[in-house]
């Protein structure tokens, strides 16, 4: 039987991250929450968790080096998954009560507030994954926890003439008041605006395949 995958949830001071550990752990993973740069980018995994206002999370993120780390990891190849905020900010800005703030870039975008009749969007919620999905297989008809007030509404990548021969990423939508972004698979950058951990059977199912993709 084959080790298991080591996972870490990095910890920047932001939110109640436990509940992320332990269904990291449910589902076969050696979990270590810490700041600790060299655990890190050593992992087989590194999680990016995010409850709150995007430019705290990036300030955050940024005091911890998790900016740093995060880049190198996908310069390397090495998997990375983003949850909630934790997603957001791996687009290139969000937008807040008009203040800017840069995100980390890995996607052209914005994070902007849902125009919506309610929000925050919060609870159960359909998505539409795309053909080829690895972490949605079998999942296409589940819904998934959201707690959210802002997203990525486009995904600029699919509208723009690509030179490039390396696969589009996967983008999963989800609808509240409009389309969003729901999730993102993307080599080794996926991330989800729910919350899998919270999500009870589909989302554990989602965090295994993620961590099965690690062996």
């Amino acid at each position: 039987m084959s080790a298991a995958p080591s996972v870490v949830v990095l910890d920047y001071g932001f939110g109640n991250v436990r509940s992320a550990v332990r269904a990291l752990e449910r589902v076969g993973a050696e979990v270590e929450l810490t700041a600790d740069k060299a655990a890190a980018q050593e992992a087989d995994g590194l999680v990016v968790p995010g409850v709150g206002a995007f430019a705290a999370v990036m300030a955050g993120l940024r005091q911890v080096g998790g900016d740093q780390v995060v880049d190198r990891r996908l310069a390397g190849g090495r998997p990375v998954l983003g949850i909630c905020v934790g997603m957001q900010v791996m687009f290139d800005e969000g937008v807040e009560h008009g203040v800017r703030t840069p995100g980390l870039g890995e996607w052209p975008g914005v994070v902007e507030r849902l125009e919506a009749p309610v929000v925050p969007h919060m609870g159960w919620a359909e998505v539409r994954a795309p053909e080829g999905s690895t972490l949605f297989a079998g999942l296409e008809d589940q819904r998934f926890y959201f707690v959210h007030s802002y997203a990525a509404r486009r995904f600029p990548l699919h509208d723009e003439p690509r030179d490039t021969p390396l696969a589009p990423p996967l983008v999963t939508w989800s609808e509240h008041g409009e389309p969003f972004v729901a999730a993102v698979e993307n080599g080794p950058l996926s991330a989800t605006q729910f919350h899998p951990e919270k999500s009870g059977d589909a989302g554990a199912a989602l965090l295994e395949r993620w961590v099965d993709g690690l062996r």
